[in-house]
């Protein structure tokens, strides 16, 4: 079969037994150095992207993509809440009635967030129904002040279904004994646990409730949304919020959670940086293992430029032995780091319970578990990457090779 004079004799330079065994060695390392970078950076980047999206279905999940408030306590929030649904974006809207205050329990004491809203329709915009360890929102029933909270909270204050709490609020009520703070007495009606900070200060209580807490006289406060994007949330709310008769405020997740998904993408960002610097020095190491090759094929060199064989011959021999090396590394690194991405999450749960250790206790960390998410853009750039450095990397001592004198080389063989 025929072959191109350069392939062949690159490949055959690749797979030969060099005299100098340091030279092999030099060349295993690189290949080696190539595929472990090229799959550690993989793996890195798909947990990084594994964290992204546990954190935006868990605390996005919860919290609004948008709400659309007015001056005051909405007086018609079902027209405000039918209108804006009426946007085709917009998947869901549901009422609410918030307010900040803090909860004591066991004797313990901790600031909340308190949640109004209407069971039957929270469940259309929020995902806590999926994540109920105990109760159902259901529980929630007008005019029995009941409560549900986080896994978290619970745990800190000691409670449990059917237990009391009192809910504190920052504001007085003055009666005949004087300046009092408004409080009132709840049961905990249910326990939900997504795994991030909302299960140590967010409440959920009814809203008829809420609002005779808070004193909105049966409104509601605002309308939080659903959007098909989250990205295209600030967008979808302000075109909603235009389609409603009067002056009304929107606000979205990224100004209330927008540093918490910039901070996760700016990390992703240095981390790739960084572990691509580690496969740029194993590609690298291509260039000192070819300048060796050339200096031990001198003679052979030589031969074949008396031969007839021109310096872009040479030249391509040498950048194919090279781009062998180099390819191979990126393509089992590749192989390698896909499989890894795909099963760390396994691989780490059984160590867990190999070692009796928990490495992400749900006590500390947002997630209790190492989340992972392969994208193949990362890969096709991460692939691309190291087989253009590899490429690169033969460039010089191809063209050092190319460069060699025969009269030179062989004045004393």
């Amino acid at each position: 079969m025929f072959k191109p004079l350069s392939f062949y004799i690159g490949l055959r330079y690749t797979a030969a037994k060099r005299r100098n065994h340091f030279i092999s060695f030099i060349s295993l390392t690189s290949m080696i150095g190539l595929m472990l970078g090229v799959a550690v950076l993989i793996i890195v980047l798909s947990v990084m992207n594994g964290f992204d999206r546990e954190l935006k279905q868990r605390i996005l999940g919860m919290v609004p993509h948008a709400v659309i408030k007015g001056a005051g306590p909405l007086p018609d929030w079902q027209q405000v809440d039918r209108l804006v649904e009426e946007h085709p974006r917009v998947l869901a809207a549901a009422p609410f009635v918030q307010g900040q205050g803090m909860v004591t329990g066991g004797g313990n004491v901790r600031g909340v967030m308190l949640n109004g809203v209407l069971p039957e329709q929270e469940k259309t915009v929020s995902i806590i129904e999926n994540h109920m360890v105990e109760g159902s929102l259901d529980d929630l029933v007008s005019g029995e002040f009941g409560i549900i909270i986080g896994k978290l909270m619970a745990a800190s204050l000691r409670l449990g279904i059917g237990d009391k709490v009192t809910v504190v609020l920052p504001e007085a009520s003055v009666t005949p004994a004087g300046v009092l703070p408004r409080l009132k007495r709840f049961t905990v009606k249910g326990i939900f646990s997504v795994g991030a900070e909302l299960d140590g200060n967010y409440t959920l209580i009814h809203m008829d409730d809420a609002s005779k807490l808070m004193r909105t006289g049966g409104k509601a406060e605002g309308v939080r949304l659903l959007v098909d994007d989250l990205f295209a949330a600030p967008k979808v709310a302000e075109e909603a919020a235009r389609m409603l008769d009067g002056r009304y405020y929107i606000s979205d997740w990224t100004r209330t959670h927008g540093n918490l998904f910039q901070a996760i993408r700016m990390e992703k960002t240095m981390i790739g940086l960084l572990l691509m610097f580690i496969v740029a020095v194993a590609a690298f190491n291509i260039v000192s293992t070819l300048v060796m090759v050339v200096t031990d094929k001198t003679a052979d060199i030589a031969i074949l430029r008396t031969m007839g064989a021109t310096p872009g011959r040479i030249m391509r021999i040498f950048i194919v032995q090279g781009a062998v090396i180099g390819i191979f590394g990126t393509l089992v690194g590749t192989t390698l780091g896909v499989v890894g991405a795909l099963n760390i999450s396994d691989v780490i749960s059984w160590i867990e319970g190999i070692l009796g250790h928990k490495f992400l206790s749900a006590d500390v960390y947002f997630i209790s578990y190492l989340p992972s998410q392969l994208q193949w853009q990362d890969v096709f750039i991460i692939s691309g990457a190291g087989l253009a450095m590899s490429l690169l990397a033969t460039i010089y001592p191809a063209w050092r090779a190319s460069r060699v004198d025969p009269a030179e080389a062989l004045r004393y063989e």
